[in-house]
């Protein structure tokens, strides 16, 4: 049924918004722990992390099954194949996340050395390519699903 799709499509978007926050969290903890320099509070950082791994794990199965239930329920590889490509850029957006991360801190720990400053530049542009990529596949993916809602 047509509003069973749309339940997949809105259920999409949710997921994208619950990874944004997961974003927002990981960003705002990692902050602090570099507040905590010179004497890191590692162990609650490295629980933090643990907590955003497992929640972005979480996300990106719910996904996943999204992606099938387009393809085999809906017979909507297109939408399979934008969900695809999110899930693609959005592993490397973490990547890029937990290096930036990694060269932040170098940053600190390496007042005088310009490399890290560079690298965190670079990484911090890709980071932004990479979430206009993820951008504009959302945008396609919602003119296709769109077509959905207007053939109802």
């Amino acid at each position: 049924s047509m509003s069973g799709l749309n339940a997949l499509v809105r259920n999409l978007y949710a997921l994208q918004e619950e990874r944004v926050e997961a974003y927002q969290l990981f960003d705002l903890g990692h902050q602090a722990y570099l507040r905590s320099s010179p004497n890191y509070d590692f162990i609650q950082y490295r629980q933090l992390v643990h907590e955003i791994t497992q929640a972005f794990n979480r996300i990106s199965k719910e996904v996943i099954q999204l992606k099938d239930r387009f393809h085999e329920e809906y017979d909507r590889p297109d939408l399979s194949e934008h969900v695809e490509r999110v899930q693609e850029r959005e592993r490397e957006k973490l990547e890029l996340t937990a290096q930036l991360q990694l060269a932040k801190q170098n940053m600190l720990d390496h007042p005088g050395n310009e490399t890290y400053q560079e690298e965190a530049q670079e990484l911090k542009q890709r980071i932004n390519k990479t979430i206009e990529a993820i951008n504009e596949v959302l945008q396609d993916f919602k003119y296709d699903s769109e077509e959905i809602e207007s053939s109802e």
